[in-house]
C-alpha cells in the first residue's frame, strides 16, 4: 500500500539556510565525512548551491505520477528528493513540473533518476541535480509513497532532513543533527579561513601540518640531484 504522510517536521530554516553557504565539502567533513549522496548526481548547470528541507518521494520506473502528489506536500524552503523504486533513467521531470514547485517555493530537485528540458530549466535558474539527462517520458499509473523515509543515490534521507548541494555534489544532515552539524562547519570553516591566510602568505603545508617527520617515518628521503 502505497502512502503520504501529512504534516512532518522540518529543520528550522535558518539552520538551513547557514549550512547553504558553507557548502557540501565543509559540511560533509563536518558531521564525520556521512551523508554523501553518490557521485552520479550532478547539477544541469553551474554554479549552484542550496540548501532545504528533504520531500521525499518514491516513484515507479518510467512514472512521475507521485512527483505530482509531492508538490502538494511541499512547503518554502524545501527540496524534493526523489528516487525511483527500481533503477531508471527516464526523463521524469521538466519545465511544467519546476513551474509548480517554483509556485510553492520549493527550491529545487535532487532526483537518482532523469530530468529533461535542461535548457528550460536553466533559463528559470531552478537547480536539479540527477543521475542523467533523457527526453524519454514517463506515465502516471503506479502509485507510491511520499513523506517516507528513502534510500537516494546510496544515502539515506528522512522527510525534514537537509539536504546541501552544491557544485561539489550533495549531502544530507539528519534533522536531528543539523544544528550540532552547523557549530562545527562554521568551526571548521573559521579554521579553514586562518589556513587559507597562511598558504596565501608562502608558508608550505608540509609545515602547517607538520608532515616532514611523518614522511621521514614512512621513509620519504631528499637527495640532491648530483647524488641520482
Amino acid at each position: 500500500m502505497a502512502v503520504v504522510v501529512t504534516g512532518t517536521s522540518r529543520t528550522d530554516l535558518s539552520i538551513v539556510d547557514q549550512l547553504a553557504l558553507l557548502g557540501v565539502a565543509t559540511v560533509h567533513e563536518a558531521q564525520g565525512r556521512t551523508g554523501l549522496l553518490g557521485p552520479q548526481l550532478r547539477p544541469i548547470f553551474r554554479p549552484a548551491r542550496i540548501a532545504g528541507n528533504a520531500l521525499t518521494c518514491e516513484v515507479a520506473p518510467g512514472d512521475n505520477w507521485m512527483i505530482h502528489v509531492a508538490v502538494e506536500q511541499s512547503r518554502p524552503g524545501d527540496i524534493l528528493v526523489v528516487t525511483p523504486t527500481s533503477p531508471c533513467d527516464d526523463g521524469y521531470f521538466g519545465d511544467l513540473l519546476a513551474t509548480s514547485l517554483v509556485a510553492h517555493g520549493v527550491r529545487g530537485l535532487v532526483i537518482d533518476a532523469g530530468v529533461r528540458d535542461v535548457a528550460d530549466l536553466t533559463e528559470m535558474a531552478f537547480p536539479v541535480w540527477s543521475r542523467t539527462i533523457s527526453a524519454q517520458g514517463t506515465v502516471k499509473e503506479t502509485p507510491a509513497n511520499v513523506q517516507t523515509p528513502i534510500v537516494c543515490a546510496g544515502a539515506l534521507i528522512r522527510p525534514g532532513d537537509v539536504i546541501v548541494a552544491d557544485d561539489d555534489g550533495v549531502v544530507v544532515v539528519p534533522r536531528a543533527t543539523a544544528a550540532d552539524v552547523l557549530a562545527k562547519a562554521l568551526a571548521r570553516q573559521e579554521n579553514e579561513e586562518s589556513k587559507r591566510a597562511r598558504l596565501a602568505s608562502g608558508e608550505l603545508g608540509l609545515d602547517m601540518y607538520a608532515m616532514r617527520e611523518k614522511l621521514a617515518e614512512r621513509g620519504l628521503r631528499y637527495v640532491e640531484a648530483s647524488e641520482t
